[in-house]
């Protein structure tokens, strides 16, 4: 059974950094998509970034890009999304999440199947 356990998060002031991390645990797929998606309160899911544990292929949304980068451990099996320059409206909970079965576009939400339970990071301006 694959298992995703996120850390890192916190309260950080505007302008600031933070570092999540996802550790996987039990996956034994080949080709697969790790994600890290966040819900800000009353909002619906979004897409933050992606990357492919095959090719190390990266997607990031335009919001996070340039301050955002998201990095992977093989040997760790593990997923980190640094966060630089971190504004208010980042204030989310940020889930990692993972693809096994990866198509063209891994920004789509509902093609993520296994999720973590989330870790909350707000940003006080």
């Amino acid at each position: 059974q694959v298992r995703l356990e996120e850390s890192g998060g916190g309260l950080v002031q505007s302008g600031g950094s933070l570092t999540l991390s996802c550790a996987a645990s039990g996956v034994i797929y080949s080709s697969y998509v790790m994600a890290w998606i966040r819900q800000a309160p009353g909002k619906e899911r979004e897409f933050v970034a992606s990357v492919s544990w095959r090719n190390n292929k990266k997607t990031y949304a335009d919001s996070v890009k340039g301050r955002f980068t998201i990095f992977r451990s093989a040997a760790e099996n593990t997923v980190s999304l640094q966060m630089n320059n971190l504004r208010p409206e980042d204030t989310a909970v940020y889930y990692c999440a993972l693809d096994a079965s990866p198509g063209s576009n891994p920004a789509a939400i509902s093609a993520y199947d296994i999720w973590g339970q989330g870790t909350q990071v707000t940003v006080s301006s």
